[in-house]
């Protein structure tokens, strides 16, 4: 399930002299350690300080270790009897399961590994059936607006949660009426916005989707690595993860969900490992079923095993603790900058709404590009600039943020910052400083 009201786990201070340390604060010094140093511990570059997580998050150590230990023994994966092969075959085949297992897949679910989290729906969008509608928001990632078929419903941004899942429930129940109810039809949204941050209602969604005979798919990129995701508890019929979001930065993504489209469609790639047999005749071909009917030519063996051993990592950890830990440091984060006069933040609901660690804004009467580059230049921070690749919804919560603020000296772009496992307190403080001391 989606944890969005995890236990207060304060960060941890130094205790007083003389006072007794409470196990509370014992358990947040361990979640501290647990971010900074095991296999959560990322990769950087001391003294250069990432708040950049939401467009790639650094590997983790668990990820890096897991593909060194492989690596002698790389070999091809489902086509040999060597000991390198099969070692490489088993695994692939147990970082499939791992992947299962930590997205709470249905017994009967495919899990099917791709590139990322675009290639993951695009895979999906070529798995459709005939006739099948698509109902979406134009708040989407670019990977989630653009690979759906003509025809597919763009709903407008939605104020609140609640306005989102009455938006979704008129749509399909329109469709209905103008289907008869036969043509299927899917839902597709994200689970956490790459652009704010706020987390949508998605089990609510799935209810409404199912209610109308739709099914459901999820944009997970940005929700997975900061919360506890679950597709039998929400109900999603499929999800779509990047590895590279989720501290696993070598390739690799995963659509996971209902085997019976998947199915029957056409092969995604033309290949082998995806044949059953091949005829003399140009188009006498038998496609299996399952995952490898869509992972055709010889796979991202190194990609699969790092996701896995990232997986395996955060499973064993204590998520809530990790997610209070986020909360905390978002908390810092956006009061810090909501105190700043020429700072306002983007939001598409209200300040109230459930979110992980991203906030966009902007720094009025400067251009953001060049805060960015100052930024990094001075400040070894590094940010994201731009429109986020949701350019429909950025441009939307711009022109709201200029109306609710009066300020006509807004830039056209945005910033954003996005934190992670290895964000600390002093990664947002020198943020702070660094924006309030702009030249």
């Amino acid at each position: 399930m989606i944890s969005l009201s995890a236990p207060e786990v304060p960060v941890p201070a130094p205790a007083e002299p003389g006072r007794t340390v409470t196990p509370t604060e014992h358990r947040a010094a361990a979640v501290d350690r647990a971010a900074t140093a095991g296999p959560l511990a990322v990769l950087g570059v001391p003294g250069k300080v990432n708040l950049d997580y939401a467009a790639t998050a650094p590997c983790a150590r668990a990820a890096a270790d897991a593909v060194a230990e492989l690596l002698p023994w790389y070999g091809s994966v489902h086509r040999g009897a060597g000991a390198l092969s099969r070692r490489s075959t088993l695994a692939y085949e147990r970082a499939r399961q791992c992947v299962a297992d930590f997205l709470g897949v249905r017994p009967d679910d495919s899990v099917v590994f791709t590139r990322n989290t675009t290639d993951a729906l695009n895979l999906l969008a070529r798995s459709l059936p005939p006739g099948c509608r698509v109902v979406t928001f134009a708040s989407e990632h670019h990977a989630n607006l653009l690979p759906w078929p003509a025809g597919t419903v763009r709903l407008p941004v939605p104020g609140s949660a609640a306005e989102a899942v009455r938006a979704v429930d008129a749509a399909l129940r329109e469709l209905r009426r103008g289907s008869g109810g036969g043509a299927p039809v899917l839902v597709a949204v994200t689970g956490a916005s790459n652009v704010t941050g706020e987390c949508w209602p998605v089990a609510e969604l799935a209810r409404v989707a199912h209610r109308h005979g739709a099914r459901i798919a999820l944009d997970a990129a940005q929700l997975a690595p900061h919360a506890v995701l679950d597709i039998a508890t929400l109900a999603v019929d499929y999800v779509a993860v990047s590895g590279h979001k989720l501290y696993a930065p070598f390739g690799i993504g995963v659509l996971a969900g209902r085997a019976d489209w998947l199915d029957a469609a056409a092969p995604y790639l033309a290949g082998g490992g995806a044949t059953l047999a091949v005829g003399a005749a140009t188009h006498d071909v038998r496609w299996v079923d399952g995952s490898a009917r869509h992972e055709a030519g010889t796979p991202n063996l190194l990609g699969a095993v790092a996701l896995a051993a990232v997986c395996t990592a955060l499973g064993e950890a204590d998520r809530a603790a990790l997610y209070a830990r986020e909360q905390s440091l978002l908390a810092r984060l956006r009061s810090g900058l909501a105190a700043l006069p020429d700072v306002l933040e983007l939001r598409t609901f209200d300040d109230a709404a459930p979110r992980v660690g991203i906030v966009s804004f902007v720094v009025a009467g400067r251009d953001s590009a060049a805060v960015a580059t100052e930024l990094a230049r001075r400040w070894q921070l590094g940010l994201r600039d731009g429109l986020f690749c949701a350019h429909p919804l950025a441009r939307r919560l711009l022109a709201e943020a200029a109306a609710r603020s009066g300020r006509r000296d807004l830039p056209p772009t945005a910033l954003r910052a996005s934190i992670g496992l290895g964000s600390t307190p002093a990664h947002v403080d020198r943020l702070l400083t660094a924006l309030a001391t702009l030249g």
